[in-house]
């Protein structure tokens, strides 16, 4: 494998290993962004698809069986994240590639690896299940048969709309939206004051109530506190579907159907670290951690901190509640008791609507990831939009299988993708470190405190990991 930095004076793009793709063309970086507004986009699609079942589900959950002290986890989960989508980042904005195929340049098959464990996390449909079961107590009906309704859905939407991105930016625009009108509703009407007065126990009572829940859940509400799994690897897709650094050279992922084909390129670019180049640098990299922290960070946070006291202050210590998803229909009921009828049916049509959205993202994120891999490493002169939307079909399909087999319960679903989630943060926390220190020109590398960050989420899904497995093996010889 050929792999150095290079000299002064010579290609920026000599740094790149070639073992199993090319170099990538020398570009100047585009201009970085003045007005950030109209840039708006990947944090925010980040944030919609993760508000999912983490936010709805998991953290609620948790609140519903041992109160409010565990929401801390929340921020660390999304403070850890919000550097690991960084650096993922980084490397788009710098070459226009995926972190996939950054992965895929030192070992081929980094890319199917990774691919592989986000279908695995992802067959078992907990995320649409999670929908339908809202639905199903707004107009009644079984829970699985609406699923399998949603997933055919999500499949025409993702593989009719001309640009995916835009039509999954559109749809999750709309639930932050959504979300927030239900924040400013219940905050008012609907968490009592009891609840908010207990909030400050987040950080004064804090606990890891493994005894009550098990690591497998407190994995599942660490990870997916916000994104997790192979959703964070996506925001390299999403930034460059969005045209941010030099994703502005490659063309967008279009319908196979309805839009216009364009052929994609199987490596990216990388700029010379000139003068004018680092200073169009020092704008985007700005940008990149302004839009994080303010759609991404923030949006999440205060989403599971709302859900999590709407959760306490409604259901917390009744007696009787049940220990999966029907403690969501409990809620509604005594929301609809304290707040009127109204608004039962408002917060199960809001959850409903926003795990449809999260459910669209993670088809479509799973999908993309594949379609990427497969196109970039192995079959080059594919056409990656018809490749990804038979991977939308193919996980469609799946799905649906799954559920006529009878397995739809949601919260078990859920934790099964986000330990698996867990595990891929983990590894490929480490190899962000790799491409970013070792293949990007020497003034934009990863490097102090991000580094030391990027460490600790080595360190935290990789000891979780490692407990929540040897929680589960204990269980199984216990059983």
């Amino acid at each position: 494998m050929q792999r150095r930095t290079p000299p002064a004076g010579e290609s920026a793009a000599e740094a790149f290993p070639t073992t199993w793709h090319p170099r990538p063309e020398v570009r100047d970086l585009p201009d970085a962004p003045v007005a950030y507004r109209r840039l708006i986009g990947p944090g925010i699609v980040a944030a919609g698809v993760g508000l999912a079942s983490g936010e709805f589900i998991l953290f609620p959950y948790i609140a519903s069986q041992v109160g409010l002290v565990f929401v801390w986890a929340a921020l660390v989960g999304l403070l850890t994240q919000y550097f690991i989508n960084l650096e993922i980042e980084r490397y788009t904005l710098a070459t226009g590639e995926t972190a996939l195929t950054g992965f895929s340049r030192f070992w081929r098959h980094w890319g199917l690896f990774f691919a592989v464990l986000a279908y695995f996390a992802n067959l078992w449909p907990g995320w649409v299940t999670s929908s339908a079961t809202l639905v199903s107590y707004l107009v009644g009906g079984t829970p699985a048969y609406i699923a399998i309704g949603m997933l055919v859905a999500i499949g025409l939407i993702l593989t009719l709309a001309p640009v995916v991105y835009v039509a999954l930016e559109r749809a999750q625009m709309l639930k932050v939206a959504a979300v927030v009108l239900l924040f400013v509703v219940g905050g008012i009407v609907a968490v009592g004051a009891s609840a908010w007065a207990d909030a400050p126990q987040i950080v004064t009572r804090p606990d890891i109530p493994v005894e009550q829940l098990g690591f497998a859940t407190l994995l599942g509400a660490l990870a997916f506190a916000g994104a997790g799994g192979g959703q964070n690897l996506v925001q390299s897709n999403w930034m460059r579907d969005k045209g941010f650094g030099m994703g502005e050279y490659v063309p967008r992922l279009v319908s196979p159907i309805t839009g216009e084909p364009e052929a994609k390129p199987s490596t990216g670019y990388i700029f010379e670290p000139t003068p004018a180049n680092l200073s169009r640098w020092k704008g985007w990299w700005r940008f990149a951690n302004v839009e994080q922290l303010c759609t991404f960070v923030l949006i999440t946070f205060f989403t599971i901190l709302f859900t999590s006291l709407l959760a306490y202050s409604t259901v917390f210590g009744a007696p009787g509640l049940a220990n999966d998803i029907s403690f969501i229909k409990t809620e509604g009921e005594v929301l609809g008791e304290r707040v009127g009828s109204w608004f039962t049916y408002f917060f199960w049509a809001v959850g409903a609507f926003s795990l449809f959205a999260a459910a669209l993202g993670i088809v479509d994120y799973t999908s993309r990831l594949a379609a990427d891999v497969l196109k970039t490493s192995y079959a080059r002169g594919a056409d990656e939009s018809k490749v990804y939307a038979g991977l939308v079909w193919g996980l469609v399909g799946i799905g649906v299988a799954v559920l006529l087999a009878g397995f739809d319960q949601p919260i078990v679903l859920l934790i099964i993708a986000a330990v698996v989630g867990g595990f891929m943060m983990f590894v490929y926390s480490g190899l962000l470190i790799l491409i970013n220190r070792r293949i990007l020109p020497a003034p934009i590398r990863i490097r102090g405190f991000r580094l030391a960050a990027m460490i600790w989420a080595i360190a935290l899904f990789g000891s979780l990991s490692f407990l929540t497995l040897r929680d589960r093996i204990g269980a199984l010889l216990g059983g």
